[in-house]
């Protein structure tokens, strides 16, 4: 009989893509409401974002930017935070790749290590989609005090990153 030595190790695979957004991100360009692309006029704006239908945003994933090569004032961004904050699911300012790394770092953020005490964790290295490197970094720091052991790689090819002593 053959046996599993990887199935029978106890080893906790962890993959992060599972923590990637699970919907698409949205964009949200304030280059569409400057005047010729390169001056943001206040009275304009605040009448264009009081009179927009925000229900197009409804529980997505929205990251405020200006694609446009023009100086905007923080409190723009603002604004449009304060409209998209009670109908989106969750709002950053940066772009849509910024954005994905946030929600990656505040899902990861959000583990239970209490269903990690003491075990030995593989932290997988290659997968479908990119995992941005801090997210590695992040799953460490908030593993390793509650672990017996890191590693990378996959279950049967691990590089040992930390091992309690």
């Amino acid at each position: 009989m053959i046996e599993n030595k990887v199935a029978s190790s106890g080893l906790i695979t962890l993959n992060l893509e599972d923590y990637l957004p699970n919907r698409d991100i949205v964009t949200f360009d304030l280059k569409d409401f400057l005047f010729m692309e390169l001056i943001l006029k206040e009275k304009d704006y605040r009448e264009t974002l009081k009179n927009k239908d925000w229900e197009e945003y409804r529980d997505q994933y929205v990251a405020v930017t200006c694609s446009a090569d023009a100086i905007i004032p923080v409190w723009a961004y603002m604004l449009a935070v304060s409209y998209l904050q009670p109908v989106a699911r969750d709002v950053y300012m940066g772009t849509m790749e910024e954005m994905q790394k946030h929600i990656l770092l505040k899902n990861i953020d959000a583990i239970q290590t209490e269903d990690f005490e003491d075990q030995r964790v593989v932290v997988k290295g290659c997968g479908d989609k990119p995992i941005d490197n801090a997210a590695f970094a992040e799953i460490t720091r908030i593993l390793l005090p509650v672990v017996k052991s890191i590693m990378y790689g996959e279950p049967c090819s691990t590089v040992p990153i930390y091992k309690k002593k």
